[in-house]
């Protein structure tokens, strides 16, 4: 499958990496289907690639490589929604952001798959411990020019 993107042009797309929000993400519920593109093997991000909105993407990661203890509480009728038999059988995502000189992760608004459907469903978990900002890698003070 064929993806436009304003970051990578057209890109093929395996259809195993097109996943389906029937709720769409929060603040952007009319985008349903997106790809998700590994620019590196080994890389710990993804890009979250609308397939419906060339310009729309986000930076997605594994949680699980950042916070050994975060879990992400699943209710009966989310299971029902995503066909999960058990949580273990989807795959989390978080939304990165850059903030200020830190990339930081959206541990309040995961991101749940079922690997084998490819249907997911954006949470919003009221665990308190868990931040909209959670940093993850501090980056380096920007070089300056140096001044004659």
């Amino acid at each position: 499958m064929n993806v436009e993107t304003t970051r990578f042009g057209v890109v093929d797309v395996d259809g195993n990496r097109v996943i389906t929000f029937p709720a769409g993400l929060l603040g952007f519920s009319t985008f349903k289907t997106y790809a998700l593109l590994q620019p590196d093997k080994k890389g710990a991000f993804f890009w979250l690639q609308s397939v419906e909105a060339p310009e729309l993407a986000f930076v997605v990661t594994d949680p699980s490589l950042w916070l050994k203890d975060y879990q992400v509480p699943i209710r009966r009728e989310q299971m029902e929604e995503l066909s999960l038999e058990k949580p273990q059988d989807g795959q989390v995502f978080v939304i990165v952001n850059k903030y200020d000189q830190a990339l930081t992760v959206n541990l309040q608004g995961p991101l749940v798959v079922n690997v084998s459907t490819r249907r997911g469903l954006q949470l919003v978990l009221a665990d308190k411990r868990w931040t909209t900002r959670h940093e993850i890698i501090q980056l380096g003070a920007p070089l300056q020019a140096a001044t004659a």
